[in-house]
């Protein structure tokens, strides 16, 4: 089994992006008290143009984006997993009953570490949400170690 630890191929769903090598995999659409994410079929690079088309809101309001897992450098890594990743399917709702058409999935960290159980959830995953309810902030904000 691969190490997803240090593998710089795996990609973290959450990532910000301003991340090195940050591609925009989905579109946030829904409304803004029910905000989901609607999945493109191939991811995009995130590109300064591409920023600049999202303004006057950030790039977080409307897109999606995965970069390369920071791993060790990462709030939300205890070493080996994701723990947002472990929050996500302990604690919120499935909101798909079959998995979405995610185009990164195959090297997403919450997949390869969670499974099935992530993707069911990920669509109501939105980095910056200033609509988010208590229990969002309380699965967004990190855990020490």
């Amino acid at each position: 089994m691969e190490d997803i630890a240090t593998n710089k191929t795996t990609l973290c769903p959450s990532a910000r992006p301003e991340s090195v090598d940050s591609v925009v995999f989905g579109l946030i659409s829904g409304t803004v008290t029910e905000p989901h994410v609607a999945y493109l079929k191939q991811p995009l690079p995130v590109t300064d143009e591409l920023i600049a088309k999202a303004s006057p809101v950030t790039p977080t309001e409307i897109f999606r984006t995965a970069a390369p897992c920071a791993a060790k450098s990462c709030q939300h890594f205890d070493g080996e997993d994701c723990r947002l990743a472990m929050r996500i399917v302990e604690k919120l709702p499935k909101v798909q009953e079959e998995l979405p058409p995610c185009s990164i999935r195959r090297d997403c960290r919450w997949w390869l570490q969670e499974g099935k159980a992530a993707c069911m959830r990920c669509p109501q995953v939105i980095t910056d949400s200033y609509s988010a309810s208590e229990l969002m902030r309380e699965v967004a904000k990190p855990t020490v170690a």
